[in-house]
């Protein structure tokens, strides 16, 4: 391995500390080290390399992501990000007890990642990552065992870094949970117990890690008061400066993932978002403790981006983004290769990163929409809220010709009115789809887009096929796929999350527009009752609904229109 910059600026630094006289950590070239909350300030925005090296499998590639080079952080930080979360999970390269020793070659390869951040000038976060639901989960049960390999597995990591500059920091576990405890009360104690043991195992292991940051979690990474309350217990007890805790927030769960109707980024989805917030600033920040939010983004992504309706999850990040800044939280970007793709060095959804970056710094204006369906034949004047954020509105523009106000659109207010004229214009020949696209402008920000599309109540056929393999034939003419209701003919409800009438988004339902098609997974099935007609009603962004009856009969499936 080559030597890292950051070891040859060091140890000037080094030298020229000893020949002034100075011992101890300042001797890296820092005779008075920043602060916890300087240093954490100064890695806002931060990015994850998730499964990665975190990865459970043969190696980081695992997963199917591509090794890591340094060009790709290169590019994490010309992308405008100051710092990196490496997750690691080291419980699988590990050896028996008791040295529990960690691979070398695996240790090595952490090392060199980690430099190679650190070279691009990228603070780092180093997490000891799925080995919370590999092994440490297991401490109700396996409480001495679980403690040691812990314990040897920071020590090794400890050691290895004793030397690194304080840009390098330390999170003890990532999302900790416990299986077979007695109670929430134990968890506490056990993770009170874990976090305690990981400061004690840096802090006697001599060199940076005298005064180097360490993040502590939360009970599962929650921002719930009760889980905050207890990490401030830990804090106050450990009574160190050089700390920061860490939360997760992947939003309000029915939009999160897109289950019980939860399509948009309502006022719900809202206040969920600016209470964590709330809890956390007041709880940790004005108690001049830093905070890290060390993932944030939708769960929906864990199948893909497209569980959740574009402009909406526009208005989360936004909305998570302006949170995050007003209450003084550094965020770090959940990214398992979804979004910066790696090999092309590109982002998959530029729109959706332009929204996350300027939400750094600034308010971008939305709506409450960025589709307005036009029927063809029908054609009506329709309307736009806009959601100004501070901002003030500026122009609404298709292409480069800015429209007029007052003869091309109305705006009242925060209400953006689209004539019966303008739409009929933009409809073109009236082909299924989009035939336009119009750009509000506000005086900061991402400017907001808002798709003209021509649409007409879409049309299901009858059709069989199997608990595995169930397709509904569906012409979509232009419109698109909501949700899903299922019921039963007497009104209750069918399939899986019986709580709700709304399914979830791709795991039960997914439509397939090229292939003309909305297939129903097997996961659906598996909770419907044989025999039992199940009555679908599919939601379309247009605000169409068409309904739709199918009848599971062993593996056999029949569907039918009505």
């Amino acid at each position: 391995m080559r030597r890292p910059l950051w070891t040859t600026l060091a140890a000037l630094a080094t030298a020229a500390a000893l020949s002034a006289g100075v011992t101890g950590p300042a001797q890296a070239g820092e005779r008075t080290p920043r602060s916890a909350a300087k240093v954490v300030a100064a890695m806002q925005p931060g990015w994850n390399l998730g499964n990665t090296l975190d990865a459970v499998g043969a190696d980081e590639t695992a997963w199917g992501n591509p090794r890591v080079t340094r060009e790709l952080l290169d590019e994490v930080r010309e992308n405008g990000f100051r710092s990196v979360r490496i997750p690691v999970s080291l419980g699988q390269h590990e050896g028996p007890a008791p040295d529990y020793t960690i691979d070398p070659v695996v240790l090595d390869r952490v090392e060199e990642v980690v430099d190679w951040a650190l070279d691009e000038d990228l603070s780092v976060l180093l997490d000891l990552h799925h080995d919370s639901w590999m092994w440490t989960n297991a401490m109700p049960a396996r409480h001495d065992e679980v403690l040691a390999q812990f314990t040897a597995t920071w020590e090794q990591l400890a050691e290895r870094f004793r030397d690194h500059p304080r840009t390098l920091l330390f999170e003890s576990i990532n999302e900790p949970q416990f299986s077979g405890s007695t109670g929430e009360a134990q968890e506490y104690a056990l993770l009170d117990e874990l976090n305690v043991a990981f400061h004690e195992v840096v802090r006697t292991s001599g060199g940076r890690n005298a005064d180097r940051v360490l993040v502590l979690p939360t009970l599962h990474t929650d921002s719930g008061q009760a889980r905050l309350d207890s990490l401030v217990s830990t804090f106050t007890a450990l009574d160190d400066p050089n700390l920061a805790a860490t939360f997760h927030y992947y939003g309000y769960w029915p939009f999160s993932v897109n289950v019980a109707g939860g399509t948009r980024f309502d006022a719900t989805a809202q206040q969920d978002a600016t209470d964590a917030f709330a809890r956390v600033h007041a709880t940790l920040v004005s108690q001049e403790i830093p905070v890290i939010l060390g993932e944030y983004g939708l769960l929906g992504f864990d199948r893909h981006t497209g569980t959740i309706e574009q402009g909406e999850k526009l208005k989360f990040f936004e909305h998570l983004g302006n949170q995050a800044r007003t209450t003084g939280v550094t965020t770090m970007l959940w990214d398992n290769g979804q979004h910066l793709d790696r090999t092309a060095f590109s982002w998959r959804d530029p729109g959706l990163f332009a929204q996350i970056s300027s939400s750094w710094k600034k308010r971008s204006g939305t709506a409450s929409t960025d589709q307005v369906f036009v029927h063809p034949g029908a054609v009506t004047a329709q309307t736009v809220t806009l959601n100004l954020n501070g901002t003030t509105f500026r122009d609404l523009s298709l292409g480069k010709q800015k429209l007029k106000k007052g003869k091309d659109y109305q705006l009242s207010g925060s209400t953006l009115t689209l004539p019966a004229a303008l739409l009929q214009r933009l409809s073109g020949s009236g082909g299924y789809g989009t035939s336009a696209e119009l750009v509000a402008r506000f005086s900061q920000g991402v400017p907001w887009s808002i798709e003209i599309v021509n649409a007409d109540t879409p049309v299901l056929s009858d059709t069989t096929g199997t608990t595995d393999a169930f397709a509904i034939p569906t012409d979509f003419r232009g419109d698109r796929l909501a949700t899903m209701e299922a019921r039963y003919l007497d009104g209750s409800n069918a399939g899986p999350h019986g709580w709700t009438s709304f399914k979830e988004f791709d795991v039960t339902f997914a439509p397939d527009a090229s292939a003309g098609t909305i297939v129903l997974r097997p996961a659906f099935f598996a909770e419907v009752a044989d025999g039992a007609p199940v009555v679908l009603t599919f939601h379309f962004w247009s605000g169409a609904t068409v309904t739709y009856t199918v009848v599971r009969t062993g593996t056999t499936v029949t569907g039918s229109i009505g």
